[in-house]
């Protein structure tokens, strides 16, 4: 009997839409620069199915082995970073059409620059109190991440470089997953990051970063605090108009007025945190995550309006419903001739 040719097996499988004999394509959530994201299902055995979300190397980039092994590295990392507020990794694996792809947990919901733009929709501002909650839901993931371990119990802290609101995810549950550390360095490994070049989301740059330092800590809690002066605003800071270096000008002048002067039912300690958070010099932002989860957490324990789990499973069900309109994410920027 003649044997069956590669290419008859490529298409067999491809026509099948699996990738590793047992992951589903379904249908496509996102894309940005370098890869895409498939709402996918897990075939096992009896029948068993089990919603999962596949990261995917674009095509065009299967060949580039700066992104690969960006791309093997954000596996590497994830799968080592157990956290209830960060996207956990189940497989890796290689696909038949020639690239990697990453199984992820499926988490049901929306990000959160879908959440804020539906409230902007109905013409609503989004409650301040649940934005501070899921912000420190997402300060968790962070500092899990930044007080990582090895393998022998010594520092090797994961700084994940690419703060926004498409890579926070708010579920319908009320859990907050942070995900996307494609742009993640961790400590144990020299960086991928060609020399020269900056890359990620220009607006969450700390400045520091665009005038030449090293990522830190404190890089992530800026973009952070400039994702939760977005949110509460209801309006970009620094990225709404102007080329990537026009933007980056902006932010490296540290130009942020306080959230008071934009949105009047703010109270005075939420602008202080942010502003903290914000600040040009980091040695004058939080130096840990801990420390800007104790200020919000101070600021909410204030508060009548309830920032529970439930609460904000009920705000994301009420966002969904109002069926505001998806924007794709925002493409990876890079600044040549500044360095990471």
């Amino acid at each position: 009997m003649q044997s069956r040719s590669p290419v008859a097996d490529l298409m067999s499988e491809s026509a099948t839409k699996l990738l590793g004999g047992k992951y589903e394509l379904v249908q496509p959530v996102g894309q940005g620069g370098m890869a895409s994201v498939w709402l996918g299902l897990t075939h096992g055995e009896a029948g068993f199915r089990r919603k999962v979300a596949i990261k995917r190397v674009l095509q065009h980039l299967f060949q580039d082995q700066g992104f690969e092994a960006m791309f093997v590295e954000e596996a590497r990392v994830v799968a080592d970073l157990n956290h209830p507020n960060i996207v956990q990794v189940h497989d890796f694996g290689y696909d038949i059409d020639g690239g990697y792809f990453i199984v992820m947990e499926w988490c049901e919901g929306m990000n959160l620059e879908n959440y804020v733009r539906s409230y902007l929709h109905a013409r609503e501002r989004t409650p301040w109190q649940l934005l501070s909650a899921v912000s420190i839901e997402v300060l968790r993931a962070l500092s899990a991440a930044h007080q990582h371990t090895d393998d022998e119990g010594r520092a090797a802290p994961v700084i994940h470089r690419d703060v926004a609101p498409a890579n926070i995810l708010v579920g319908i549950n009320g859990s907050v997953k942070l995900t996307d550390f494609g742009l993640s360095r961790a400590m144990d490994r020299p960086g991928t990051t060609d020399p020269g070049t900056v890359k990620g989301k220009v607006a969450y740059m700390a400045p520091e970063c665009l005038r030449g330092s090293g990522p830190s800590l404190m890089t992530d809690i800026y973009a952070l605090g400039v994702t939760l002066w977005e949110a509460v605003a209801g309006r970009p800071l620094f990225g709404g108009t102007g080329t990537d270096v026009e933007v980056a000008m902006r932010v490296m002048n540290g130009d942020i007025p306080p959230l008071d002067e934009v949105r009047e039912d703010i109270p005075r300690e939420l602008c202080q945190i942010v502003a903290r958070a914000t600040s040009l010099e980091p040695r004058h932002r939080y130096q840990r995550g801990g420390a800007m989860v104790e200020a919000l957490s101070s600021l909410l324990r204030k508060q009548t309006k309830p920032t529970d789990g439930a609460e904000i499973a009920r705000s994301v069900r009420e966002a969904i419903r109002r069926k505001a309109p998806s924007m794709p994410p925002p493409k990876p920027r890079t600044i040549p001739g500044v360095t990471s």
